[in-house]
């Protein structure tokens, strides 16, 4: 908290590494709202003294006209015409001191006004804190915190939302999509304003500002504000909006705060300001998915129908302009749709910097710029969606084609180069974390379009245009290729970053782990012209004791061979009977739960099917109830509901997750649900993948950051790996008295490299054996050690 405090009130970057259990957030909480109680008050006080200060010449100003006063009587002995003139020069002079003294004085008013109005400002809560994190439930837990702080009672605090997640109108939610609820609330507003009247029943001014009151009367979340709207008869959404300029804490999830038209649209204001960003881990590939955009062939075909039959049908009544702007969109689309359908030779993906893919498609005579103006001015996308909508069923949107157009289409389909259900997200969709809206959003792929157009007008340095003619091979959860597309990878995370870092404050990251910090160094702040000496750093160690947690890093099976899951040995039949003997042996030593992490879908699938095809899955369910990280999200919840209460039973149960997915991150494994976490190789991801290459590369080029004799490029490969293990290890030991087991189960954890990139509090602990039974027999007593403690 003291260096928090530090780091705030000298206006520094923060980077804040605590572990899960250690009051990260409450220490967040305090040391934040502290040094604002502190600004606040040492500002209050400084305008005060300059208030006092100015008034003081104002009481002093009578006095040259005491002295005027006082020459009169020597003036009367002097001959007239000396006393004549020496009138008019005393008028003259005095005529010109009142001007000099009046606009003094009108300078001081206006400063002193000035001053009562930043007074003012400083008691509403005009200084803020910005609060984001990745997820709903993270920010709901946050809200919890301060809560249970010491400044619950004094503290402004709103939390803002998507309008998904806080309309309470059941004729706009049930369009599912996010895009569609936004456009739909749009309309009922814009309609209002046209009318005179609500189109919204819950848009009310007068029961809208009650609900303002109400949202920063006491510390609530985003369920709380919806409860009391629904009560209120009220949006809660925009009320929470509107509590922006009086709150002094403002919570909101990292999409809306990162992207830089969301951020604008919510009315959030940083110059000036404080921002902390928690469970700030993956903020870097955060940023970069954010803006990173995707376009299928598919899409790009659909939307230059709609646009046809828009100019078509609107010839007459749109302005040339506009019409010149619809036409040049059907161009533009036209020519992405030919260069996707006319492949280069057995060439599947390329990798292309924006302006040679600009000269490659015909389009670098296009101003970008103008046609991103019209898109937002014309809202042109929300009208073909609309369109779409009103279409009665069956009728088709493909008339009046053009010749190039038509051809190009019954090519694409007579090669079969559409898949059914080729339709993904809009970045909007991906911002909102619903798949549900894939089905709907499909209807306007423009938004989608418009976010690629936003891409291409970045420079060369920052990111690349990725072309794939072919979907290639087919993805972990069994679905079919992708279409052709044309994708956006997003090199320089900090190109969106640093527009935030130069308008704070201060600006503060943290996490339970934050290594290697160099890479968010390099990456977010150096990489943005930030002075080094301004970043702060601070790391601390876990709370829990030495006998609480038992890390060790196994290189051997019991038949001395060697633990190797790399990717060209874990397939093997050998490999994956050790692995099986090496589980059942450790679930029979383990009470409660187990959470095994598996490096991919694909592998977890490949030792369920080994265990199924041998008694091993019997054995191993007799030991423990065996439980699957499931694909689909709707069914984490009822998944571990199930293994929780396995885990209460005197068996216990094994749950097989997957490094990097829905299980790795944000679910809290604390006591009985996981006494022990076990590692199944490195995860490190595919080398060959187009976008992690070019990545490597691009970091290579600039060359700032390595170590052990490796590019920058191969560091980030090696860190891309680590923090998955990290984070996925760090689901256990989730407060002070909690106690676990750690299993790394790899020859290569045995390198001082993989060991020094776990976290502090770990890698100090870690013990290295090269035999299965001393490991067996260390589990045992350090089980029983603790269960004699709990008697």
């Amino acid at each position: 908290m003291a260096t928090l405090f530090e780091t705030l009130e000298h206006g520094k970057i923060g980077i804040f590494e605590s572990p899960t259990g250690t009051g990260k957030s409450m220490s967040l909480i305090c040391g934040a709202l502290k040094w604002l109680t502190h600004y606040d008050e040492c500002r209050e006080a400084e305008i005060k003294q300059l208030l006092v200060d100015l008034e003081k010449p104002v009481m002093q100003v009578s006095k040259t006209q005491l002295e005027t006063q006082a020459s009169v009587s020597v003036r009367k002995n002097l001959p007239d015409w000396i006393t004549s003139y020496s009138e008019k020069r005393g008028q003259k002079e005095e005529a010109e001191r009142i001007q000099r003294e009046r606009a003094a004085l009108l300078k001081r008013e206006k400063r002193l006004a000035e001053l009562k109005k930043n007074l003012q400002s400083f008691r509403k809560g005009k200084r803020k804190i910005y609060f984001c994190s990745r997820t709903h439930s993270q920010l709901s837990q946050f809200v919890g915190e301060v809560k249970k702080s010491p400044y619950r009672d004094s503290t402004l605090l709103v939390t803002l939302g998507s309008r998904q997640g806080m309309c309470i109108n059941q004729q706009v939610t049930k369009l599912g999509s996010l895009n569609l609820i936004n456009d739909r609330c749009k309309e009922l507003l814009k309609t209002s304003s046209k009318k005179g009247a609500t189109s919204c029943p819950y848009y009310n001014t007068t029961r809208m500002n009650h609900l303002t009151d109400i949202a920063l009367s006491d510390v609530r979340d985003i369920e709380d504000l919806v409860i009391k709207g629904r009560k209120v008869k009220a949006c809660p959404y925009y009320a929470a909006r509107r509590a922006i300029p009086a709150a002094q804490f403002v919570v909101l999830p990292y999409n809306t705060l990162l992207h830089n038209s969301t951020r604008t649209a919510s009315g959030i204001k940083l110059s000036g300001n404080v921002l902390i960003i928690d469970e700030a881990h993956n903020l870097l590939e955060t940023i970069s998915n954010i803006h990173n955009v995707e376009v299928s062939l598919p899409q790009f075909l659909q939307t230059n129908r709609q646009l046809m039959n828009y100019r078509d049908k609107y010839k007459s009544r749109l302005l040339p302009v506009n019409l010149l702007r619809v036409s040049q969109l059907i161009h533009v689309i036209g020519q992405f749709v030919e260069f996707l359908s006319t492949p280069p030779g057995a060439e599947e993906t390329k990798l292309i910097r924006v302006s040679d893919f600009l000269t490659l498609t015909q389009l670098d005579n296009i101003n970008f710029f103008l046609l991103l103006k019209f898109l937002k001015s014309s809202q042109i996308a929300r009208k073909l969606a609309r369109a779409d909508d009103e279409r009665p069923d069956g009728e088709s949107s493909d008339r009046k084609s053009p010749t190039g157009i038509t051809s190009l289409l019954k090519k694409v389909e007579s090669e079969k180069m559409l898949p059914e259900k080729s339709m993904e997200p809009s970045l909007q969709d991906q911002l909102s974390g619903d798949g549900r809206g894939k089905a709907a959003y499909s209807s306007c792929p423009l938004y989608n379009i418009e976010s690629l157009l936003e891409t291409l007008t970045n420079s060369d340095m920052d990111g690349r245009v990725i072309v794939r003619w072919s979907g290639g091979n087919s993805t972990a959860d069994g679905q079919t290729d992708k279409p052709p597309s044309i994708r956006y990878l997003l090199l320089n995370p900090a190109v969106y970053f640093s527009n935030i870092v130069k308008e704070c404050r201060s600006v503060v990251i943290a996490g339970g782990t934050m290594q290697p910090v160099a890479e968010f160094k390099e990456q977010l702040f150096l990489a943005g012209t930030v002075d080094p000496e301004r970043i702060t750093e601070f790391t601390c160690g876990h709370v829990i004791p030495d006998e609480n947690v038992l890390p060790i890093a196994l290189s051997k099976y019991s038949n001395g061979a060697l633990l190797d899951f790399t990717y060209r040995s874990r397939n093997e039949k050998h490999t994956l009977d050790s692995l099986c003997e090496l589980l059942i042996k450790v679930c029979r030593s383990v009470p409660g739960g187990v959470v095994c992490f598996l490096p991919s879908y694909q592998y977890e699938g490949v030792l369920i099917k080994h265990m199924h095809s041998s008694a091993f899955f019997q054995t191993l369910n007799s030991i423990k109830k065996i439980f699957r990280e499931p694909k689909k999200a709707n069914m984490v919840e009822n998944v571990l509901a199930s293994y929780s209460k396995a885990t209460e039973t005197k068996d216990g149960g094994l749950l097989f997750s997957v490094v990097g997915g829905k299980m790795s991150e944000g679910i809290n494994f604390s006591d009985r649900l996981c006494r022990c976490v076990i590692m199944v190789g490195l995860p490190y991801p595919n080398k060959f993948s187009p976008e992690l290459k070019e990545k490597m590369r691009y970091l290579d080029s600039i060359g700032r950051v390595g170590g052990d004799g490796l590019s920058p490029g191969q560091v980030h490969y090696e860190n891309l790996c680590m923090k998955a293990v990290n984070q996925s290890i760090g689901r256990a030991i989730r407060h002070r008295n909690d106690y676990a087991c750690m299993l790394l189960l790899d020859h290569r954890y045995h390198q001082n490299s993989t060991i020094s990139k776990l976290p502090g509090w770990l890698n100090k602990r870690v013990r290295k054996e090269t035999d299965l039974s001393s490991a067996l027999a260390q589990l045992h007593q350090f089980f029983t050690s603790h269960s004699k403690r709990s008697l």
